[in-house]
């Protein structure tokens, strides 16, 4: 699963919730708006309860998912999209990106193991690319808060830039570049060991079988749970806001049908603009109901899941600048053509 999981130290104690960012951002921006504006704290709250229950089926739906890759053991399938050559590994690098289970924290160990076992940059690329655009639980969340072309239209994305960012490596190497691409081998402190594509895979297809599976399960459900449940309050609370108070009239300024540079400006506002991709669901809900286009919307998600401070960041810990520069041009590369050919599509 695509989730840098920021989880609490101690769950039971106030005192933890008090460190969680993501909490005190929340009750923070709900004492400013109560100060301001009495009658739209309500209304947010209201609103946000709503979108929560009206999402919540999709909500348990992608944590059991979850949970179950991760108890199960499905999740190390990932390490069988690299044994085939090159060519044929990069197109299963960016199937594997879109459609595995990996949270974006735990994908840099993954990548990390990759390079430093001798796994070519190209496929890696391919998933590093892939894999923080779309997984399985994003998809059912996308097609539940926005619609379900859109959440095809984003996994369709995920594997054509990946595909697009691995031979493009490939094609940069055969010209003598970017050979040497890992900086130094890093975790994520989210406590998973580097990964090694010569382990064996072992799965547990039945893991309530086995106790120290089951409470994996139990572990990842409350963690993925906490993780998806506070950041999906805050991005609903963001989005009442953002219905209240933003002019409809200036979003369709800078990203409607009226600007021909909604698509680029969606790009570059997704980069700080990005929270992660389960909170930016209805972020770019809200956004395409005040005026954005398709095509823009989706050159906001994908810019934003590949380019946002905190992915970028991880990666530059992880590669040399030439390798991370690269990555970040194929990011913003591919999500503009994406929103070009899915505004495109979308007119027809």
């Amino acid at each position: 699963m695509n989730i840098a999981i920021n989880t609490l130290k101690k769950p039971g104690k106030y005192g933890s919730f008090l460190n969680d960012r993501v909490i005190v951002l929340m009750l923070l921006m709900l004492t400013a708006l109560f100060l301001i504006d009495r009658h739209q704290t309500v209304e947010s709250i209201y609103f946000t309860g709503k979108a929560l229950f009206h999402i919540s089926p999709f909500f348990v739906l992608a944590i059991l998912f979850a949970a179950y890759a991760k108890a199960s053991g499905a999740d190390q399938l990932i390490a069988r999209a690299f044994s085939a050559n090159t060519g044929v590994a990069i197109v299963a690098g960016a199937l594997a990106g879109a459609l595995s289970p990996f949270c974006s924290c735990g994908v840099i160990p993954v990548i990390a193991g990759m390079l430093a076992s001798g796994v070519p940059l190209a496929p890696v690329m391919a998933f590093c690319i892939a894999s923080p655009i779309m997984d399985p639980e994003m998809f059912i969340l996308t097609a539940a808060g926005i619609n379900i072309n859109f959440a095809i239209a984003k996994t369709v994305t995920a594997i054509g830039m990946g595909m697009l960012s691995g031979f493009s490596v490939l094609g940069l190497q055969k010209l003598g570049y970017v050979r040497q691409p890992l900086k130094k081998a890093t975790g994520c402190g989210c406590g998973q060991p580097a990964f090694d594509p010569q382990l064996p895979i072992k799965i547990s297809w039945r893991f309530w079988q086995e106790s120290k599976r089951k409470d994996e399960f139990i572990t990842q459900i409350r963690t993925s749970g906490l993780f998806l449940g506070k950041w999906m309050t805050l991005a609903f609370f963001i989005e009442s806001l953002m219905i209240a108070y933003i002019p409809a009239g200036l979003i369709t300024g800078l990203v409607g049908d009226g600007n021909t540079m909604a698509i680029p400006t969606s790009a570059i506002i997704g980069i700080p603009a990005y929270m992660n991709g389960y909170a930016a669901i209805p972020l770019i809900s809200g956004l395409m109901e005040l005026g954005m286009t398709q095509g823009a919307a989706l050159s906001f998600a994908t810019a934003g899941a590949v380019s946002s401070i905190p992915a970028a960041l991880a990666v530059y810990a992880l590669v040399k600048r030439s390798v991370f520069f690269v990555y970040i041009a194929l990011g913003l590369t591919g999500s503009l053509i994406a929103g070009y050919f899915y505004q495109l599509l979308s007119l027809l």
